[in-house]
C-alpha cells in the first residue's frame, strides 16, 4: 500500500500522528466550524435555514417550513456524530486526521453534488456558501498536509 494510503488507514489507530504539524492545525478550525453548524442547526434550525442559506421557509407553508426544520437537525445531528470523530482524534488518536479530512471531504462534496443535482429555492447570497469555502479550502489544504511525511520537511537547524 503506498504511504498516502497508509496514512489515511493507519494499520493502528493510535496518537501517533505523522503529517505536517500544520495539518493538526487546519483540522481544529475545521473541527469548530462543523460542531458549530451542527448545534445551530439543531438547536436553531430555523434561523440557519433562512440566514446561512437563504432558503424561503415562510413561502412553503407552516408544514413544509417545519419539514425543511426537522431536516436541518436531523443534518445537524448527523455532522455532529463527525464532529465527535473530530474531537476525539484530536485528543486521543491523531493517526485517524488524514482519513477524517478524506471522509470530512467526501461528505462535503457529495453534499454539494446532491444540491446542484437536487437544488433548493434560495433567496439572494447566503453567507453560508462562504463558511463551507473556507471550510473546503481548508481541508483540501489539511489533507494535503497530513498526507506529508515528517521526513519530507526541510531540516531545522
Amino acid at each position: 500500500m503506498s504511504t498516502a494510503l497508509n496514512r489515511i488507514f493507519p494499520q493502528r489507530i493510535d496518537n501517533t500522528y505523522r503529517g505536517h504539524p500544520l495539518a493538526v492545525w487546519l483540522f481544529i478550525p475545521v473541527v469548530v466550524l462543523k460542531t458549530a453548524i451542527a448545534l445551530a442547526t439543531i438547536f436553531n434550525g430555523r434561523a440557519a435555514a433562512q440566514s446561512a442559506d437563504g432558503i424561503p421557509l415562510d413561502s412553503f407553508g407552516a408544514s413544509g417550513a417545519e419539514a425543511v426544520v426537522a431536516l436541518f437537525a436531523i443534518w445537524g445531528l448527523a455532522q455532529l456524530v463527525f464532529s465527535v470523530f473530530g474531537v476525539l482524534a484530536l485528543t486521543r488518536y491523531r493517526a485517524m486526521i488524514p482519513f477524517l479530512f478524506v471522509l470530512f471531504l467526501i461528505e462535503h462534496l457529495a453534499r454539494r453534488w446532491i444540491l446542484l443535482v437536487k437544488p433548493i429555492a434560495r433567496t439572494g447570497t447566503p453567507p453560508g456558501i462562504y463558511v463551507n469555502l473556507v471550510i473546503l479550502v481548508l481541508m483540501i489544504v489539511g489533507l494535503a498536509l497530513s498526507l506529508r511525511s515528517r521526513a519530507d520537511l526541510p531540516l531545522q537547524q
